[in-house]
């Protein structure tokens, strides 16, 4: 088949380096243009990166000579493909204003960023979880003034460790949940490397974190009424989120209380045996099996588990009952690959199947 040409916009940050490591052989996209700001336009990407190349894997021979283009020029970049992954680091309404260009251009985004999550209008998607959000997207058109171009919106990477796991016990009665996060540096954009005070080091506090993961869920669990994804109004949701030494991977406690509380056979069948639309229609990025539970006491962990699937998959164990809440587990997932570029390969992937991005 003939593969859809991509660009990364923010292509040199550590999410934009994921999103390039991904692209490579995939069998439906080809990476055709990157894009950074205005000081790194000009050069190769192997000469823009450097040093800065974070990922395990070496840079994608494929990627080295691309020119790296100036974000701003939307035309130019929008020129060179049939859809953009964006991963800037920039303010708020300046991403707002980019993006918003990419899509009046006729360029599909599927967005990274935090700034256009809450857009009544935006679909923010994981693919096995609300894939029908996705019909909001002729509304947006229709208000953006657009015969193809429209923004999508990846969630918040923490949420994925545990929204998951309680998307597919909803009809229980999922009331009130409690849940802690203990995240990656990687979620920051960083290394140890470029964030030596991380060594040994907790901080109990990520900016605007907690109010992401805890409206967030309600967005996802939402509805399309009128054009707009209406936020649900439950469960009750409260986080606390810490930055801890570990490279990638966020891993989560989280407590639950349910209107009609299922078994712990219940709970645990339903995570195995839980498929989604990617897993369907047989996605490239799509794991076969979006949640494994562990029975082991100490699983999951992050050296052992946080690359199940190729880092597409999502880990749980520890069910238990707890005093205060009805059940308590721990979760964890891959934060730059299911919770970041990864989790936005596999949207686009179900966006072209749904025929919403189309080639140019």
């Amino acid at each position: 088949m003939k593969k859809y040409q991509v660009a990364v916009v923010g292509a040199t940050g550590m999410v934009g380096q994921r999103f390039v490591t991904l692209l490579e052989n995939h069998p439906w996209f080809q990476l055709s243009a990157v894009a950074a700001s205005g000081r790194s336009a000009g050069k190769t990407y192997e000469e823009a990166v450097g040093a800065r190349w974070a990922m395990a894997t070496p840079m994608p021979q494929s990627a080295k000579s691309l020119v790296v283009l100036d974000a701003s020029h939307v035309e130019e970049v929008a020129s060179r493909c049939d859809f953009i992954f964006c991963a800037v680091d920039m303010q708020k309404s300046e991403i707002l204003a980019l993006e918003e260009a990419y899509a009046k251009a006729e360029t599909p985004v599927i967005s990274n960023n935090s700034a256009n999550r809450m857009v009544a209008d935006v679909p923010m998607i994981i693919p096995e979880i609300n894939p029908e959000h996705a019909q909001v997207i002729p509304a947006q058109r229709k208000r953006l003034g657009t015969r193809t171009g429209f923004i999508t919106a990846k969630s918040n990477c923490s949420i994925q460790s545990y929204v998951p796991a309680l998307s597919c016990l909803m009809d229980f009665g999922v009331k009130d949940i409690l849940a802690c996060t203990y995240q990656a540096i990687s979620g920051a954009g960083k290394n140890f490397a470029t964030w030596p005070e991380m060594v040994d080091n907790l901080i109990p506090y990520i900016g605007g974190e907690e109010e992401k993961s805890e409206q967030e869920p309600l967005r996802l669990m939402g509805k399309l009424v009128d054009g707009k994804i209406e936020k649900a109004a439950l469960p009750v949701i409260t986080t606390q989120c810490l930055r801890v030494p570990v490279l990638n991977g966020h891993t989560a406690a989280v407590f639950v209380n349910f209107k009609n509380k299922p078994t712990k056979e219940q709970i645990i069948d339903r995570w195995r045996n839980f498929k989604g639309l990617p897993q369907e229609l047989k996605l490239p990025s799509a794991p076969e099996h979006f949640i494994q539970y562990l029975e082991e006491d100490n699983r999951p962990q992050v050296r052992l588990d946080v690359d199940y699937e190729n880092g597409f998959g999502v880990s749980f164990g520890r069910l238990r009952e707890d005093s205060v809440f009805d059940w308590k587990f721990v979760g964890l997932s891959h934060n730059t690959i299911r919770g970041a570029a990864g989790g936005a390969v596999l949207s686009a992937e179900l966006l072209v199947a749904q025929k919403y991005i189309t080639a140019k």
